[in-house]
């Protein structure tokens, strides 16, 4: 049908908005998408053991309606650069759930709370309230995008979430591959082949469909054939649910706070992404205003927030490759239906059923190590010591969650100091992770002045709980709280290493770093 429009001679160049591209296009944003929400809820519900319907019926309507929102949003906006410039090649920019966020919002948000409370419902507000805290952050920092990413060294940002590609990408997603190691590395052997090494498979088949596919066939086969442990079929039904505006997230707004020192480095994270992807995009050709493309995702996060969502939208990285597909702007509109309808009527959730966590955890691993790539290659190669301590904190906050998973959240006997401080080091990981590699990235270009103020910023996060917070909870606090003692400590610890960092300089002239001899 899309190729009868684009072809049809009256519907030149009226329908060409619309092409042959957009099909494939389609399906790998689609996947996309489907596949953080197979990932959401393998670890929500397979892992935490957090109820399906509720993850089914509230959670899910809310966080495809946002998608849906963000993308015929960016359909609207490839039509209007469309109608502005007279071009008819106008590629739309893409938008998807964010992996990173949504794996964190997994494991450090909605599944401990869920562990601490037991209380389903809870645990949902509170994941809305984090959302709602988000989009706050990115309607704001919309406005300030380009000066945040002047002022933060690529060494520290992109390392602090190359950690969670190493971390909550890379190893996690390992556990879901081994639970049916046949078809989990299967599906890893394609995704090696096709996505990894960019080598083609037969017929132009997508590398991640023919992954999902072969992963998916084999776990069922497996399972009918009684050699797959823990094997279960899908239920076969559709549970419908509308996405309805709701206030629910107020109840859960005491407890988001808490959760300040991971969702405002996610929201962050998501607008330095944007900026990069609209660029991406101006130099393919598409001249989007970058404020407008941030302000969407801001409000598609929100939209998603108020009506139940727990998972923040963001641009993808991947315009130009959508672009040399041949997409236009039927993509975008046809994803975000598919996402936002099958939300409504119960496709996605069974999708998310259907479709094994084993299938789908080798795109993770993928995602993951190109976000790994990407820290490595984009900082200067000097700065690669400090992409690798900028990934220290993730290391720490997946040592403390798999201790919660296996314990319950119970200290492990004789082991309550060695808990406590991972607690302590994880504890609002990706900021640590940006300002350690931003100190790290200050010295080796021989900025020890701009490195001290980072330890400055440091001392100030660590007396409030930004990071390292001492609260077992990993609450926010006021300096001067009861049993402020320990933060402070840390926080003087951060000031010491500032001094440091200044002395050892002995007042030279700072200047740039030149390559280090061999």
């Amino acid at each position: 049908m899309l190729r009868a429009m684009a072809d049809r001679p009256d519907a030149a160049p009226a329908a060409r908005w619309i092409a042959p591209g957009d099909l494939g296009a389609f399906f790998a944003l689609a996947l996309d998408n489907l596949t953080n929400l197979v990932l959401l809820a393998s670890i929500l519900v397979g892992g935490f053991g957090f109820p399906a319907d509720v993850f089914a019926t509230r959670m899910v309507p809310g966080t495809a309606l946002g998608v849906m929102v963000g993308d015929l949003a960016y359909t609207w906006m490839a039509m209007r650069l469309r109608h502005a410039t007279g071009r008819t090649d106008i590629t739309a920019m893409p938008l998807g759930l964010d992996t990173p966020s949504t794996v964190g919002m997994a494991v450090a948000v909605l599944g401990p709370t869920w562990l601490a409370t037991h209380d389903a419902m809870l645990t949902w507000h509170v994941g809305m309230a984090v959302m709602v805290l988000m989009a706050v952050v990115k309607t704001a920092a919309a406005f300030a995008g380009d000066w945040i990413r002047r002022i933060a060294p690529q060494a520290g940002l992109l390392g602090s979430i190359g950690g969670v590609g190493v971390a909550l990408l890379g190893v996690l997603p390992l556990l879901h591959l081994f639970e049916a190691p046949i078809a989990g590395l299967a599906a890893l052997g394609v995704v090696l082949y096709a996505l990894i090494a960019g080598l083609g498979l037969p017929r132009r088949i997508p590398g991640a469909l023919a992954a999902v596919v072969l992963g998916t066939a084999l776990y069922y086969a497996l399972g009918a054939a009684g050699e797959q442990p823990g094997f279960h079929w899908p239920t076969w039904h559709l549970a419908a649910a509308a996405p309805v505006p709701t206030l629910g997230f107020l109840d859960g707004l005491d407890r988001a706070i808490d959760f300040l020192p991971l969702a405002l480095p996610f929201a962050l994270l998501t607008v330095v992404g944007g900026i990069n992807v609209t660029e991406s995009a101006r130099a393919a050709g598409d001249d989007y205003r970058t404020r407008d493309v941030l302000l969407v995702e801001a409000g598609a996060t929100l939209v998603a927030g108020l009506t139940g969502g727990v998972a923040q939208s963001t641009p993808y990285i991947g315009h130009p490759a959508y672009k040399r597909m041949g997409a236009r702007a039927g993509y975008t509109l046809l994803a975000g239906l598919f996402v936002g309808i099958g939300g409504v009527l119960g496709i996605v959730q069974f999708l998310t059923e259907a479709i094994p966590a084993a299938a789908i955890a080798p795109l993770l691993l993928f995602v993951g190590v190109e976000i790994v790539s990407q820290a490595f290659d984009v900082p200067p190669r000097s700065h690669a010591p400090a992409v690798v301590l900028a990934m220290l904190p993730s290391i720490a906050e997946l040592g403390r969650i798999l201790v919660t998973m296996v314990t319950g959240g119970a200290v492990p006997p004789g082991g309550a100091a060695t808990a406590h401080t991972l607690d302590v080091i994880a504890h609002g990981f990706i900021v640590t992770g940006l300002v350690w590699g931003a100190i790290a990235a200050e010295l080796i270009d021989r900025r020890p002045g701009r490195a001290a103020l980072w330890c400055a910023v440091a001392a100030a996060l660590a007396a409030t709980g930004l990071i390292h917070s001492t609260l077992p909870s990993g609450a926010l606090y006021w300096p001067w709280h009861a049993g402020a003692r320990e933060s402070l400590t840390i926080a003087g610890a951060y000031l010491a290493l500032g001094a440091v960092c200044v002395a050892a300089a002995g007042g030279r002239a700072t200047v740039p770093a030149s390559a280090p001899e061999a």
